[in-house]
C-alpha cells in the first residue's frame, strides 16, 4: 500500500505546499526536533490518553504499522460490542489518517472526535477534522457527526482523579466540516501535484512560515538578514515594510528622514545609522526613583496542560524556583539567596513562604517584564489566601526594567527586540548564557521536570546545579544591567 499523504502531512501542505514537499522529499533540510518539541508531543499524548476515558470500554489500536492498524480497525468496526475505537486507522486514495476517537452511537452510526491539547479551537482545526471525515467516510463508515475535544481552560482541579467530561470542551464541527468538502478536493489535488514535481516549488515566505506552527524549514527558506535590515525596526507594521521595499529600501541606513516612523522606530533607526547607542536624558531621573535595599528577582515556572495540584487550572503556571540578589545600599556587594523545589509534592506554599522573608518590607523589587512575576504572585495569592496581604505588598514594590529600557535606551545590537536575551549582550557583553546546560526558561522547565522524576542521584544533583546556576545568572544579569545604565547616566552627567 503506497501511502503518500498522512494527516500531519496534509495539514503541513495546508500551511505551505513547499513545507509539504520538503517534508516528503528533503526532510534533512529541516531543523531537528528539540527537547521542548518532544516534551510537547508527550504532553499531547497524555491529553489524548485522558480523552480516551470519555468512552469506557473503548479499544485502542496500538500498532504503529499502517497496514496492520487498518486491519485491526476493520475488525473492531465489525464487532458491535466495541463502544469506541481509539486511534483507528483508515486509508483512501493515498491519504492515511489515525482518528483519536470513533464513538459507536446507539443507532450504529459514528461520532468522530479529534482531541487537541490546546485551550481553544484554532483556525486550522476544522480542516484537520475534515480530512479525517473525508477518509473515514470514503472507507464506508457512516459518520453522523464530527467533533473537536479541546481543553477547558476554566476547569479547576479539585484533587483526585480528573473528570474528563469537565476537563474537555467538545464542539460539534459537522457544519464546518461539510462546508470544507470542496476545499479539500482542491487542496488534495494541489498537494499531490506538488509532490510529483521534480524540484522544490518556488513559493514566497510570509506569515505562514510561523503560523499555525513555526515551520521546521524556516531557516532554510528565510536565510539570516543583515544586521541593518528594515525588519529589525521595532514594531514596524507589514504595510510599512512593503512600502519601503517598493522604494527599493532594504537597509535601515537608507530610510530617508521624511519616511513616517514612530518615535521609538526613529530613535532605533538613528541608532543603527550612527552606529551608536541612544540613552534618554531622562534615564537618570527614572533610575533615581529606585528605593534601597534593591531586590533583583526572577521566577521559573512550568505550565502543564493537565493540572497537578488542587485549585489549578489547565496551563496554570506552577512556580518551582526563584533567585534573589539583594543590594542593601549603593555600591554594596549583592547578597544572594534562592529556592528550588526538589520533590514532586506541591511547591507553591514553600515557594512563597521562603520568598517573603528575604524580600522584607521595603525597597524596590527589580524584575524584567513585571507582568510575569506580578501575575504569578496574584495566582499564589488566590491559591493561598492567607498570604494575600503580604503578596499585595510585594506586588506594590515591583519595579520593571523592561519599560524603562524600551522608553529610554536603544542599541543597534537590539535588532528591534527589547527582550532580556537581546538587551543583555548588547549592554553587558561580558554576561553570557553560552555553554550553560540550562540557558532559557524552557530549558529550566524541562530540566526541573527531569530532576524531580529521575531516580539517578548523580543526575538529579547535576540538574539541580544547572538550574541554580541559570536562575542565579538571571538575577545577576539584572544587577549588571542596572549597573551599566547607572554608569551611562553618570558619564552623561560628567560631559
Amino acid at each position: 500500500m503506497a501511502i503518500t499523504i498522512s494527516k500531519s502531512r496534509y495539514m503541513a501542505g495546508v500551511q505551505c505546499l513547499k513545507r509539504l514537499y520538503l517534508l516528503v522529499h528533503q526532510p534533512e533540510l529541516g531543523s531537528g526536533k528539540t527537547a521542548a518539541d518532544f516534551a510537547l508531543m508527550d504532553q499531547g499524548r497524555q491529553v489524548g490518553k485522558l480523552a480516551q476515558r470519555l468512552f469506557p470500554g473503548g479499544v485502542e489500536v496500538r500498532t504503529g504499522n499502517p497496514e496492520e492498524a487498518i486491519r485491526i480497525t476493520r475488525e473492531l468496526i465489525a464487532n458491535p460490542d466495541i463502544p469506541a475505537i481509539l486511534e483507528g486507522a483508515f486509508e483512501s486514495d493515498g491519504v492515511f489518517v489515525r482518528v483519536d476517537i470513533l464513538h459507536r452511537r446507539r443507532d450504529r452510526r459514528w461520532r468522530l472526535i479529534e482531541v487537541k491539547s490546546s485551550a481553544s479551537m484554532k483556525d486550522e482545526h476544522p480542516e484537520d477534522v475534515a480530512i479525517q471525515y473525508r477518509v473515514v467516510s470514503n472507507c464506508g463508515l457512516d459518520v453522523a457527526t464530527c467533533h473537536l475535544a479541546h481543553i477547558n481552560r476554566n476547569y479547576v482541579y479539585q484533587g483526585g482523579n480528573i473528570d474528563p467530561w469537565r476537563f474537555f470542551r467538545i464542539r460539534n464541527l459537522t457544519r464546518e466540516v461539510t462546508r470544507l468538502k470542496t476545499k479539500l478536493v482542491f487542496q488534495l489535488r494541489s498537494e499531490f501535484r506538488v509532490l510529483e514535481m521534480p524540484t522544490v516549488p518556488d513559493l514566497p515566505t510570509g506569515k505562514h512560515c510561523l503560523k499555525p506552527v513555526v515551520c521546521e524549514f524556516f531557516d532554510y527558506c528565510n536565510p539570516p538578514r543583515p544586521d541593518d535590515h528594515i525588519g529589525y525596526l521595532p514594531y514596524l507594521h507589514a504595510s510599512a515594510v512593503e512600502e519601503l521595499e517598493e522604494m527599493g529600501i532594504q537597509s535601515i541606513r537608507d530610510i530617508p528622514s521624511y519616511f513616517e516612523l514612530t518615535e521609538i522606530q526613529r530613535r532605533a533607526a538613528t541608532s543603527v545609522q550612527t552606529g551608536q547607542p541612544w540613552f534618554s536624558p531622562e534615564l537618570g531621573a527614572e533610575l533615581a526613583k529606585l528605593e534601597y535595599p534593591l531586590h533583583f528577582l526572577d521566577f521559573e515556572t512550568v505550565n502543564p496542560a493537565i493540572p497537578r495540584f488542587a485549585g489549578m487550572r489547565p496551563y496554570d503556571h506552577l512556580p518551582f524556583q526563584w533567585s534573589l540578589h539583594v543590594q542593601r545600599q549603593p555600591g554594596a556587594e549583592p547578597e544572594h539567596c534562592e529556592f528550588l523545589a526538589e520533590g514532586r509534592s506541591d511547591p507553591r506554599r514553600q515557594f512563597i513562604t521562603s520568598l517573603c522573608n528575604p524580600l522584607g518590607e521595603r525597597g524596590s523589587i527589580v524584575v524584567y517584564n513585571q507582568q510575569f512575576e506580578d501575575t504569578r504572585l496574584s495566582e499564589l495569592a488566590g491559591w493561598l489566601p492567607e498570604f494575600a496581604e503580604r503578596i499585595k505588598g510585594v506586588q506594590a514594590r515591583l519595579w520593571d526594567l523592561l519599560p524603562l529600557v524600551r522608553s529610554h535606551v536603544y542599541h543597534p545590537a537590539f535588532a528591534g527586540s527589547y527582550s532580556l536575551k537581546a538587551v543583555l549582550p548588547a549592554l553587558v557583553p561580558e554576561m553570557t548564557y553560552a555553554g550553560m546546560e540550562v540557558a532559557d526558561g524552557v530549558d529550566a522547565g524541562l530540566a526541573w521536570e527531569t530532576m524531580i522524576r529521575t531516580p539517578d542521584v548523580v543526575e538529579r544533583e547535576r540538574l539541580k546545579k544547572a538550574l541554580l546556576d541559570y536562575c542565579g545568572q538571571d538575577t545577576v544579569a539584572l544587577v549588571k544591567l542596572l549597573e551599566t545604565l547607572r554608569r551611562v547616566t553618570t558619564d552623561v552627567q560628567r560631559l
